[in-house]
């Protein structure tokens, strides 16, 4: 079992970009251009490694390696991205790797593309990038090429030895349980579970309860043998429940206009845990949108528009104001959701009008990421 924060250690010791790494200060899967260039990235690390796993590291200092971290990425539909717009896809996964030095809700994230003897090349064009184009690494530089690609195996052995290097030890996995108890949530009430002897989650939340159910807040929950975080939401409540052979959460969103108390389930995720080593995650969305009354809707959000321009113009707001500003990401959402399909890009567009207020923001982001979740299982 391959510890994720070592792996990354290791990558970054190893050497700087080359044909089976790359990395990244972070993604930006919001816009076209930022889509295009992950895609690009993703076909080329796969045409050039055709033997053996490539990886790209998120949240790193492009110059001089210094982690600094990204915001939590829960985008495991990122797969269905690379398929929509790659033929012989491969295989990918996105993990959250939490580092000491780094504040409860940055990561790094880790981007494993799995190896792949066929090809890959757009099927459809993206941005600047074509449809056909094929793209394989140098190096540390992308390039497009055309024809046939010569199979390199070069990097096999250096890359099995980097992940040899990088298995858990129990050492490690103790030294995990012990910071999450005692030291990262020893006010959050952590707890542990072990499954079939050999795997470890541990969690911690701030408990709350919303007519007459008990949800969990501020949620972090990480599977300590592989240094992974399995959810973090500094907002969004949970549910918990466990047998010996799996654990669920279930995730909920809030989406009364100006009410908190109304929760909704959105996913529910359960990992399955295998006598034989291995897990599995399987993910089942649950969302239902709520339906608001439209003219109520109409006037909240032209209410949302009247903020904007008042930001963008410099202008002081009300005391009322501010209180409707707190809840515009998530009113926007709601009206998105209810048929105004300008709203989420209006929401979009806010981003550096949002920045400076700080819950507001951090609002604004969770919207984004569960708009962003629920895009690919709702289309």
């Amino acid at each position: 079992m391959i510890n994720k924060r070592l792996l990354i250690k290791n990558l970054l010791a190893h050497n700087d970009e080359s044909s089976f790494y790359d990395k990244k200060r972070q993604l930006n899967l919001h816009t076209r251009e930022g889509k295009a260039k992950f895609l690009k990235h993703i076909c080329a690390l796969s045409n050039s490694n055709p033997a053996n796993n490539s990886y790209i590291v998120v949240g790193v200092e492009d110059h001089d390696n210094e982690i600094v971290g990204d915001d939590f990425f829960d985008d495991s539909r990122i797969q269905n991205l690379v398929n929509a717009y790659l033929e012989n896809p491969p295989k990918i996964q996105y993990e959250n790797v939490p580092f000491p030095n780094l504040p409860k809700d940055k990561v790094i994230g880790l981007v494993t593309i799995k190896a792949k003897s066929k090809t890959s090349h757009f099927k459809k064009g993206i941005h600047t990038i074509p449809a056909n184009s094929i793209f394989i690494r140098r190096g540390s530089n992308t390039s497009p090429v055309e024809g046939e690609i010569e199979k390199n195996y070069q990097n096999t052995e250096t890359v099995i030895g980097i992940e040899n290097n990088s298995r858990n030890s129990i050492e490690y996995t103790l030294d995990g349980v012990i910071d999450f108890l005692n030291f990262s949530h020893k006010d959050m009430a952590p707890k542990y579970k072990v499954f079939k002897e050999l795997f470890v989650i541990c969690w911690a939340g701030v408990p709350k309860r919303s007519r007459d159910k008990t949800f969990l807040s501020r949620v972090d929950i990480e599977l300590i043998n592989e240094q992974i975080k399995l959810f973090y939401s500094a907002q969004d409540v949970v549910t918990i429940t466990y047998d010996d052979d799996s654990f669920t959460i279930i995730e909920y969103v809030s989406l009364g206009l100006n009410d908190k108390t109304s929760y909704y389930p959105l996913e529910k995720q359960t990992i399955h845990f295998y006598d034989n080593g291995y897990y599995n995650i399987d993910r089942e969305i649950l969302f239902q949108p709520p339906e608001f009354n439209k003219k109520m809707l109409f006037h909240i959000y032209n209410s949302n528009i009247s903020l904007l321009n008042k930001l963008r113009k410099g202008l002081t707001l009300t005391e009322r104001e501010l209180k409707d500003l707190d809840n515009l990401p998530s009113t926007f959402m709601v009206c998105y959701l209810n048929g105004f399909e300008e709203a989420k890009q209006k929401l979009i567009d806010a981003k550096l009008l949002l920045k400076p207020f700080t819950s507001v923001y951090l609002s604004f982001k969770e919207c984004l990421r569960i708009l962003r979740k629920m895009k690919y299982d709702l289309q």
